[in-house]
């Protein structure tokens, strides 16, 4: 307990957390109502929107999904300011899409676009909101760019050596197209991989 209270003695705080636990947040979130946190940032997904086809911002619709409520009982808290950033897929370093379909793994929906963002833009964009002190906010993380899913993984599996992918063909389409434009304007961020069709995924740093 020692060492956890030394952890709550910064005034920021950032939660990269894969635990769906909602009972283990809201305990958590009492030991910051104590501690010397001012504000969070809450590391989400941009898997809380539906798929129905269409360009989605952080104004659109969410699935009932427990890190939704997550989400809220951050946001709702007085105690503190939260900002939530919801990132697309992550690549980079040793993440290579390329291998993200392996040994026979079938990937749905060929026809359907990409959302991804580079390590290197996440960390960027967190500096980005401490330096400029974006709290209360909700912001999509995603490169700008949102190839198809086939010849995004045709190319990113190609580019690393590995054998063609196996896609699963099927008459209807599902995908949602992360919008990230209320990141770029209140942030005045630039992104440093923005277009994943123009990256050579094999010489991505390890």
């Amino acid at each position: 307990f020692e060492e956890f209270d030394l952890f709550l003695t910064s005034d920021i705080l950032l939660i990269a957390i894969t635990s769906k636990d909602i009972d283990a947040y809201e305990r958590f979130i009492q030991q910051l109502e104590l501690s010397s946190i001012q504000k969070v940032i809450f590391i989400s997904s941009t898997s809380v929107y539906k798929s129905e086809n269409l360009e989605v911002t952080e104004e659109s619709e969410l699935v009932d999904s427990p890190l939704v409520e997550i989400e809220n009982i951050f946001t709702s808290n007085q105690e503190f300011q939260t900002t939530v950033v919801r990132f697309a897929g992550l690549f980079g370093y040793d993440r290579k899409p390329g291998n993200f379909f392996k040994n026979g793994r079938v990937i749905p929906y060929p026809e359907g676009y990409v959302n991804m963002i580079h390590q290197d833009d996440c960390v960027s964009i967190l500096n980005k909101i401490i330096e400029n002190n974006s709290w209360n906010e909700v912001f999509n993380a995603c490169a700008d760019y949102h190839p198809k899913r086939r010849d995004y993984y045709i190319k990113t599996t190609a580019d690393i050596g590995n054998i063609p992918p196996i896609f699963e063909e099927t008459k209807n389409t599902v995908f949602k197209i992360i919008s990230n434009k209320k990141l770029k304007s209140v942030l005045n961020y630039n992104f440093k991989y923005a277009d994943l069709m123009t990256i050579n995924y094999g010489d991505l740093e390890i």
